[in-house]
């Protein structure tokens, strides 16, 4: 692989921060999270440097490392084991309070989830099932013979009334 010079690749990360920063809020939306995220990603672009092919687009190259940092981070909070609290009528989840993808104190009502994303069509559950359970979005689509973009826009469009859905319950 060619090598773009050292200060033309460290000046295109340099002008990327901003980018960075933006995209990293847009998925964690906590600040300390923000900040981590970003830092991560530009300290792995570095140790990367020598893999970048020069004819490449070098932000969707640097997209796709924030991308894969956040999902590694996010499926090895999932792996802490998370406890179940049974509070005698409703059972909650109450991932570790350090975590950063879920706002202190508040605990979500596992079957309220549920309810909400199994009252939606099974061409948006299923996908989005799959997903949470940990397969890829390529494997979804191969497995369920759909566009990977259909998939895509399907588990994005179900985590988002998921979320709308319990932003309305807190």
């Amino acid at each position: 692989m060619v090598s773009m010079s050292n200060f033309s690749f460290k000046r295109s990360l340099i002008e990327m921060q901003n980018e960075l920063q933006r995209f990293a809020n847009k998925v964690t939306s906590h600040k300390e999270d923000t900040d981590v995220l970003s830092e991560e990603t530009s300290l792995k672009v570095l140790d990367n440097e020598g893999k970048y092919q020069p004819e490449s687009n070098f932000k969707g190259w640097m997209y796709a490392m924030i991308r894969h940092i956040f999902i590694d981070n996010y499926h090895r909070i999932l792996k802490e084991q998370p406890f179940v609290e049974d509070t005698g009528i409703l059972y909650h989840l109450n991932p570790p309070q350090d975590s950063g993808f879920i706002p202190q104190g508040s605990a979500y009502d596992l079957k309220e989830m549920r309810r909400i994303v199994n009252s939606m069509p099974s061409e948006y559950t299923l996908p989005f099932s799959m997903h949470s359970s940990g397969f890829n979005c390529r494997e979804i689509a191969d497995r369920l013979k759909l566009p990977l973009g259909t998939v895509k826009s399907r588990i994005s469009f179900t985590h988002q009334k998921l979320q709308q859905e319990l932003n309305k319950t807190i």
